[in-house]
């Protein structure tokens, strides 16, 4: 018995010390890293874990963050959800001129992707909004390493995070400010551009992104390939009584055409 404990104190010093603050711990994940069942019921009767709903648990003490749930999803559920939009932009310090309210989050995951309860019912630091499409052939295209207060998990890179901007163009995002986002990416790397236009499958965000580009002078514009970017046919009307864009086929407000 006695070197049991040995063990045991062993195991919840390592768990205590080895996870960042607000990170999420799910049940199953532990087990595969060694910790029994019966060891996790023990720490949570003990005290050192809590639970936060079905098969997930914070170190007691630790605060309910976005960041350290997000982490959990990807790295120990692999759940395709990530943060991106106007959220990694803002991350990138590439919308901070636009004075951008941190009152929520925008995620965005696959379509069909299923959130558990725990996640879906608990109150974050920050409320996420989840937005659920497949926008990419290749779902981890354009992601970027990122590292919240040592919680480390991927988020949308610039270019990836503009398109998904696009995508809710013009219901849930506004076009003026698509374009000022664009305005501040002109050092995207034409490669990395290209290989998102070419998976992207929103023909409206595809030529918004182009154009906008195009309109802001960027000088990585010029290197992009656009006979190998599916654009589709036929006019896009974003905008009632709008101005027709006839080179990308798009109908927008007259102060951006």
């Amino acid at each position: 018995m006695v070197h049991g404990r040995k063990i045991n104190s062993s195991k919840i010093s390592l768990l205590m010390q080895d996870y960042p603050k607000g990170l999420v711990l799910l049940s199953a994940w532990l087990v595969s890293q060694g910790y029994s069942h019966e060891l996790l019921l023990q720490y949570r009767r003990s005290g050192w874990l809590r639970s936060i709903g079905k098969g997930a648990m914070l170190k007691s003490g630790d605060p309910l963050i976005l960041s350290g749930a997000l982490a959990a999803l990807q790295s120990q559920a692999h759940i395709g959800i990530h943060l991106g939009g106007r959220s990694a932009l803002q991350q990138h310090g590439a919308a901070h001129y636009l004075q951008l309210a941190a009152s929520d989050v925008s995620l965005f995951a696959p379509g069909g992707t299923k959130l558990p309860q725990w996640f879906t019912n608990n109150q974050w630091d920050i409320p996420p909004v989840v937005f659920k499409s497949t926008l990419f052939d290749n779902d981890q295209i354009g992601l970027t390493d990122y590292q919240d207060a040592g919680i480390e998990m991927q988020i949308s890179g610039p270019g990836r995070a503009l398109l998904e901007c696009l995508s809710l163009c013009p219901d849930e995002f506004p076009l003026v400010e698509g374009y000022e986002l664009m305005e501040g990416l002109a050092t995207l790397r034409p490669d990395s551009v290209q290989g998102l236009l070419e998976s992207c499958k929103s023909i409206k965000a595809k030529r918004l992104f182009l154009y906008f580009a195009q309109k802001a002078g960027h000088s990585w514009f010029k290197y992009i390939d656009t006979s190998r970017i599916e654009l589709g046919t036929g006019n896009r009307s974003l905008v009632k009584g709008g101005a027709l864009v006839p080179e990308y086929k798009l109908v927008l407000p007259e102060e951006l055409a």
